[in-house]
């Protein structure tokens, strides 16, 4: 099951923070390869994979709009794209109802 969205970029383009946050991964993550996951209270938490780069540490806090790593083709990937999760309490939601 695909449980977010595939956002097609160059590789290198730089991958923004949706929201701020404290960062609770920032390393590999099995399939989503480099992969940073922010958590932004009220059960809220984004995940970035695939990533060729990650520019942030595990428990460092971003601010909206903040670089977190570049686009990249790791992990179970056929070509560089960002993978964009939100996850609620747990559970995968939407993320098109947040753009």
């Amino acid at each position: 099951m695909h449980t977010g969205v595939d956002i097609g970029a160059g590789a290198g383009e730089p991958i923004y923070a949706a929201d701020s946050g404290s960062v609770v991964l920032a390393g590999v993550n099995g399939g989503y390869g480099n992969c940073v996951m922010i958590d932004h209270g009220n059960g809220y938490v984004t995940l970035y994979g695939h990533m060729s780069s990650i520019a942030v540490s595990k428990g460092q806090s971003v601010s909206q709009g903040d670089i977190v790593g570049y686009v990249g083709s790791t992990g179970i990937s056929t070509g560089p794209h960002l993978h964009f999760e939100v996850r609620q309490n747990g559970g995968t939601v939407n993320p098109m109802s947040f753009f």
